[in-house]
């Protein structure tokens, strides 16, 4: 039997703060010239190269998280990895499932090179939405959410996953079918919803609105909330609230450039913002958000920008 080994108690929900990756297929791509089909950064596990690509990929993370003793979320190169983008990429299901082991196998590899009692190394079976993460207009209900995510969730319940950590999602059904289908798998959820500029879902949702409906449909199902895609400078304004569902956001991996999600989409360049000033802004968010613990970045950023924002949080 396979034994997490934070599963029962995450660090990030005892105090500990934690920092996790920057924007791993816009690092793949943009900056490592690297081919991602669908920007599905899995399938480089096909080959002992890209497995040493991804590998390489963390070191400087983990680094960082070291010297700035704090711990670390090993998130895996999952986000495409469930049945609808496999298929795209010539995935049978079994491939798609031995894949995602895989990528928890890898994470736990590096966890073993640079873990430390006071450092601790936290595995996040990574995933994203069933379409396209800034277009809401192909929704699912909660009960075909579940069964859609279930496969993959299911998939990383059977490995050394602490927790499962689903991003840039931009409608609230499909969240809550994602944490039942935790919930039925027991292991924990972390609910990354993204935003557009004006500080709401896609859908149009508010994102306290979209927070609460969640936890009141799965009685506070996840584990944690997170903001990820999105420009601190296009969620403040929603945060400025003095509201219960705040102390609910956990993580924050926000992205470098402050463009539009359409802009972003249409963007043949990285935009990689200004590493520094995110730090900073990331320390004035942690005044308006008390439990924030995990930290990290999103679309355009690197380990310089994670960096940054290690050097400016205050824990």
């Amino acid at each position: 039997m396979t034994i997490a080994k934070y599963r029962n108690g995450l660090p990030q929900l005892r105090g500990q703060a934690m920092l996790t990756d920057g924007g791993l297929e816009t690092t793949l791509v943009f900056i490592q010239g690297i081919d991602l089909p669908y920007f599905a950064a899995f399938d480089l596990l096909r080959t002992a190269e890209g497995t040493k690509t991804i590998r390489d990929y963390y070191s400087p993370y983990a680094r960082i998280a070291i010297e700035s003793g704090k711990g670390f979320v090993l998130a895996s190169p999952t986000w495409r990895a469930s049945a609808d983008w496999g298929d795209r990429l010539g995935y049978s299901a079994k491939a798609l499932d031995q894949v995602n082991r895989d990528a928890i196998s890898l994470l736990a590899e590096i966890r073993a090179t640079f873990e430390t009692p006071e450092n601790p190394f936290v595995l996040s079976g990574d995933m994203g939405p069933r379409g396209d993460g800034y277009d809401p207009s192909h929704r699912m209900s909660v009960d075909e959410a579940q069964d859609y995510h279930a496969t993959q969730i299911g998939t990383f319940a059977d490995t050394e996953a602490d927790l499962v950590s689903i991003l840039t999602l931009n409608y609230v059904e499909e969240a809550i079918g994602i944490v039942r289908a935790a919930q039925a798998a027991g292991i924990p959820s972390a609910i990354s919803f993204t935003v557009e500029t004006d500080g709401r879902l896609p859908t149009g949702q508010s994102l306290g609105d979209a927070i609460e409906q969640v936890d009141a449909e799965t009685g506070n199902g996840p584990a944690y909330f997170m903001i990820n895609c999105a420009h601190p400078t296009h969620f403040s304004g929603a945060i400025l609230e003095d509201a219960p569902w705040k102390k609910r956001v956990w993580g924050l991996r926000a992205n470098a450039s402050r463009l539009s999600h359409a802009e972003l989409d249409n963007s043949e360049e990285l935009d990689a913002g200004n590493p520094a000033e995110l730090g900073r802004q990331y320390k004035e968010l942690q005044s308006h958000l008390p439990n924030l613990k995990v930290f990290g970045g999103c679309c355009g950023t690197d380990h310089r920008h994670v960096g940054e924002i290690a050097r400016h949080i205050s824990v």
